[in-house]
């Protein structure tokens, strides 16, 4: 007969390996809350379709450390505080591995101290640089920040001998953050700032803050810090009342639907964005032609509408999660986490990804191509 303390012994190891192959058996959970609806859903339309179809890709490949993902998604309509309540819904209910998520600045700091609190990693699609700095242990991001499009804007700016430039600028979390970045580093890059106007987050017309930034002697260039429709208005109104200076937007509106909603009025704007919207120009030994123009055709040919870079920093979201937790070899949160912010080399849309204890986001300015709109297309700034 076996002894009391053998048979124990037995049960226990017998216990261990049912609960092991049982976690293998669990699906890894990818929560996500994204603006799909509402003012935002540009943003989070293309994201959510972008995970829902990388998913099933995934899971049709064979998964990841051989279990399947589930992807558990709500639609915050771009609402900080529904944000907050799917996020806890997500740690507490859903019991998710990891976040991908926050189509606004607004939804994602929201959703920062749930993450934080509950030692989550959250990787946002959101672009102010807030999210980011100073560093928050468990909060990663994929987008450009607002900063680093300032500095494009301004390199690009002085190569075209402009000195003095204009702000125009909306009310919401993005455009409030970039105005502030902007403000904060024109002068690094010898451009002085001799007009600044906002405008409502409902205003239908900005004539009147245009028709100031035309009065005021000396600007040579404009730039609109926003997104959304807002820009779109602004971009009308600006030919409307004739001004003549180069206009430039931020990369909030880097998609076709800017360009639609502008109109003619669109010809001739710069802006800085992803190498995605110019993926089929881009020159062969580009280093992310490869992934630009998978993705590319994956989202096209499923959607039947023009890839934006929204939806690519949910790819690139929704990768590194993927091979971060191939890498900590299992779905441990500290393990996932450490293996997120050992990032190297990792080519996506937004650029390849170099993350550090010191820096949550891993991309410079190299990752950002100039565009300027060309009969209704995005052509690459030489």
């Amino acid at each position: 007969m076996l002894s009391r303390s053998l048979l124990s012994r037995i049960l226990l190891a017998a216990a261990a390996l049912a609960l092991s192959a049982l976690a293998q058996a669990q699906p890894i959970r990818i929560g996500s809350f994204l603006a799909v609806t509402g003012p935002a859903a540009f943003l989070g339309d293309p994201e959510q379709k972008t995970l829902e179809l990388y998913v099933e890709k995934l899971n049709a490949a064979g998964g990841v450390l051989g279990r399947k993902l589930e992807l558990v998604a709500y639609d915050s309509a771009g609402d900080a505080e529904k944000a907050r309540g799917y996020v806890k819904r997500l740690i507490e209910q859903d019991k998710v591995d990891v976040l991908v998520g926050g189509s606004t600045t607004g939804e994602t700091m929201a959703a920062v101290p749930l993450a934080e609190g509950a030692g989550v990693p959250f990787i946002s699609l959101a672009g102010a640089v807030v999210i980011i700095e100073p560093v928050k242990k468990w909060v990663f991001k994929t987008p450009h920040t607002d900063r680093m499009a300032c500095e494009k804007i301004f390199v690009d700016m002085r190569a075209r001998g402009v000195a003095k430039a204009a702000l125009i600028s909306g009310a919401g979390g993005f455009d409030r953050s970039m105005r502030a970045e902007c403000l904060k580093v024109a002068g690094k890059h010898g451009v002085q700032i001799v007009a600044d106007e906002t405008y409502g987050a409902g205003d239908t017309d900005m004539t009147a803050q245009l028709a100031k930034i035309k009065a005021t002697p000396g600007v040579q260039a404009v730039l609109n810090a926003g997104f959304g429709q807002g820009p779109a208005i602004v971009t009308k109104n600006y030919r409307q009342i004739g001004i003549s200076a180069p206009l430039y937007q931020s990369h909030g509106v880097a998609s076709k639907q800017y360009v639609s909603l502008a109109g003619d009025a669109a010809e001739g704007v710069r802006l800085p964005a992803a190498a995605l919207l110019v993926a089929e120009t881009l020159p062969t030994n580009d280093p992310q032609k490869k992934v630009v123009t998978a993705y590319k055709s994956d989202y096209e040919g499923r959607f039947k509408q023009e890839v934006s870079t929204f939806g690519g920093h949910a790819y690139d979201g929704l990768m590194l999660a993927v091979e971060a937790i191939k890498r900590a070899g299992s779905t441990d949160k500290a393990k996932v986490r450490d293996a997120l912010e050992a990032t190297r080399g990792y080519v996506g849309t937004g650029g390849v990804v170099n993350m550090s204890a010191q820096d949550h986001m891993g991309l410079d300015l190299s990752a950002f191509r100039m565009l300027e709109v060309r009969k209704g297309d995005w052509t690459l700034v030489k």
